[in-house]
């Protein structure tokens, strides 16, 4: 009887096992085209590369393991859906970009999936009309340089990526991809929040970035909507909330950005090539509310709002925010008054550079703004000027309130 019964449990302890390592490849290559893969709870051996439409649905209790190499799971098909699954275990090169999931197709949905120890989380490449909603991605755990990226985009077109948190990732990357929808994400701790690089026309929306060196970066990439972000806790490094690098027409809108070292930066050449439209934005408590590098101006900066920040404004050249429209924002270190009550100040509000000037055009000096020193020969200038102050910018209708 006992022998039996060892003999029983030992088939039980063999059949757990087996169950444990079931190929995931097996399940696949059985389930017809068009067909809906349930996997129940338990554990999956990967790698495995889908091929033609499918479901696979992991109903929140299916573990996906790789072997740590290389991309855990694979799509090469259009019309995949996966969901619900739990994907762990990639490889560590970033040459070969181990990823937990990699879309290499069109029209495919990547749906409430946990990814976890990836080193790279969702790679699309030369993906087209797919979605990315509800996933959780967490990045293996190494120093930040050596993170891959949570979600990374490439040559991809018209793809929704909604609703994800990231978080422990070097970047979110879109490189390549324009007409790409990224709204409703969040991602902490890592390098960029997003590095968008060569990818005009995207729409970037409501997304929630915090404690990354670098919020939103945007390289080359024209005609772009950032619109209801928050951006907050960006002081490593470059440090700033939003930061436009030759990439003309673009539409900044009710976005705040909070405790940065920079609130909003524009990096462009001598010659204008496009206007920025910033409106209805928040800078709020940071080192510096707007930047201004090498750029000719011509933006327009309506209805936003600097409060608080240690410097309102800054440039690397004189005269290079008074060439931007400036007119309704409200300004916290305005002096005027509002005697009609129609909630807009009298006077203009207008930002003189007195002893600013020498960290804004020495960058070596930069070290010394704000301390004691430089504040106090700030003062006494204002007091009396032993050199023509210059005008940096001129809000002829301030708001009050």
């Amino acid at each position: 009887m006992c022998l039996l019964r060892l003999t029983f449990l030992f088939s039980l302890w063999l059949a757990g096992s087996a169950a444990a390592a079931a190929s995931l490849q097996a399940l696949i290559d059985a389930t017809p085209p068009g067909g809906v893969l349930r996997l129940a709870p338990g554990r999956y051996a990967g790698p495995a590369t889908i091929i033609r439409p499918l479901t696979v649905d992991g109903q929140g209790q299916a573990h996906i393991e790789g072997d740590g190499r290389g991309t855990v799971l694979t799509v090469r098909a259009n019309g995949v859906t996966l969901r619900g699954l739990a994907v762990a275990g990639s490889g560590e090169t970033h040459d070969g970009i181990d990823a937990g999931i990699l879309i290499e197709g069109d029209d495919n949905l990547v749906a409430d999936n946990t990814l976890e120890d990836v080193l790279f989380g969702i790679h699309v490449k030369g993906g087209n009309r797919n979605r990315v909603t509800g996933n959780r991605v967490t990045g293996k755990d190494k120093p930040l340089g050596l993170r891959g990226d949570a979600i990374r985009l490439w040559n991809s077109r018209h793809n929704v990526i909604e609703g994800n948190a990231f978080e422990r990732a070097r970047d979110l990357t879109f490189t390549n991809s324009p007409d790409n929808r990224i709204a409703a994400n969040r991602f902490h701790d890592g390098r960029y929040g997003m590095h968008i690089i060569f990818s005009p026309r995207l729409v970037v929306e409501n997304n929630h970035l915090e404690h990354t060196g670098t919020g939103i970066i945007v390289l080359y990439s024209p005609n772009l909507t950032v619109r209801g972000n928050h951006v907050a806790h960006a002081m490593a490094g470059g440090g700033g909330g939003i930061v436009f690098k030759e990439s003309d027409d673009a539409l900044v809108e009710n976005n705040e950005i909070i405790h940065c070292a920079v609130g909003l930066q524009v990096d462009a050449p001598p010659q204008p090539i496009g206007v920025l439209t910033a409106r209805g934005n928040r800078f709020a408590y940071n080192v510096i509310g707007a930047f201004f590098y090498g750029e000719s101006g011509g933006h327009r900066f309506e209805n936003n709002r600097f409060e608080h920040n240690l410097t309102q404004v800054g440039v690397s050249a004189v005269g290079t925010a008074s060439a931007n429209v400036w007119r309704g924002n409200h300004w916290s270190d305005y002096q005027g008054f509002d005697r009609n009550g129609d909630g807009i100040g009298d006077t203009p509000h207008e930002l003189w550079l007195f002893a600013d000037r020498i960290w804004m055009e020495t960058p070596a000096t930069t070290f010394f703004r704000n301390s004691p020193a430089l504040e106090l020969l700030d003062f006494l200038e204002r007091l009396a000027p032993f050199s023509m102050p210059s005008l940096l910018l001129r809000d002829a209708a301030p708001r009050m309130r």
